[in-house]
């Protein structure tokens, strides 16, 4: 690349930083690449730092040292992550969107582009600093998600199956009692499909009293893997009996009326709980 002026730096390493989230960038890549001393660099991320932070885009770490460089951190400002789960919770909130059972139809937000950013983002931003190795999701609707999540944490996506597929190759299997209906059923992972020892993140889309959750937890103990965390899109409220603890969800369900056809959604617990609780969802 022939020498570029600064504004012209300052853009590409914009496009760089996001396009490259969570990896160390030794500083000898941008001086090579731009044919520029690594001081001119080290301004130059000054900027980009600053206005990172102005946007509430993320953040630039950087390490010192031989081995050192800089990594970009996604993040996602409060007032931003407020405004897309306010428009999440009016979009769910339509009446037509109710299912038999207390379901809600959400296949086309799963869809929407856009939408897949802002969430993915936000649980991005959420655990951006649990040294995440791995995103794990339980097919179908939770893939998209995980994706999502995984595209800003830079890590890969594992697909729990409900069936034992023969593409998979040998497979671990689990047990496990679903919350909802209170019925056995079996889910399978590829042995191949995680190390062991693995930070993971949990995304999933629906979570009623958290059995499928539940089961996914046994069966990273079977990987002896580590839960980092939880993140769901939307959760129901007032569950008898909750059977995960700990995990961050941006929507919750908190009142279905099928004979009515009335859908209450209001703001998970993304937020602190108690401090942003009352958001005007009509503003």
């Amino acid at each position: 690349m022939s020498k570029l002026r600064r504004s012209e730096r300052i853009v590409d390493l914009t496009q760089y930083f996001i396009s490259h989230p969570h990896t160390l960038i030794p500083l000898s890549l941008f001086a090579e690449r731009f044919q520029s001393a690594k001081s001119s660099i080290s301004e130059d991320i000054d900027i980009v730092q600053e206005m990172f932070k102005q946007r509430g885009i993320g953040e630039l770490i950087t390490l010192a040292g031989a081995a050192g460089g800089v990594k970009f951190i996604p993040k996602i400002s409060k007032e931003e992550a407020e405004d897309s789960i306010i428009t999440i919770c009016k979009e769910l909130s339509h009446k037509e969107r109710l299912l038999p059972g207390g379901y809600l139809y959400m296949s086309d937000i799963i869809g929407n582009p856009n939408r897949l950013r802002q969430i993915g983002r936000m649980f991005a931003s959420y655990f951006a600093h649990e040294a995440i190795d791995a995103v794990l999701t339980v097919e179908t609707k939770g893939i998209p998600l995980a994706h999502a999540t995984a595209n800003y944490l830079n890590v890969p996506v594992v697909i729990v199956r409900r069936d034992a597929k023969i593409t998979e190759g040998s497979v671990v299997s689990i047990n496990y009692l679903s919350g909802s209906s209170k019925r056995m059923q079996t889910m399978f992972l590829a042995r191949r499909a995680l190390k062991e020892n693995s930070n993971v993140l949990i995304i999933d889309d629906f979570m009623k009293v958290g059995g499928t959750i539940k089961g996914l937890i046994g069966l990273l103990k079977e990987f002896n893997a580590n839960l980092k965390g939880i993140g769901v899109l939307v959760e129901t409220d007032g569950a008898d009996e909750r059977l995960v603890e700990n995990y961050v969800s941006l929507a919750k369900l908190v009142h279905v009326n099928e004979k009515d056809e009335m859908v209450d959604v209001q703001l998970g617990n993304y937020f602190e709980r108690g401090k942003y609780n009352e958001v005007n969802l009509n503003k």
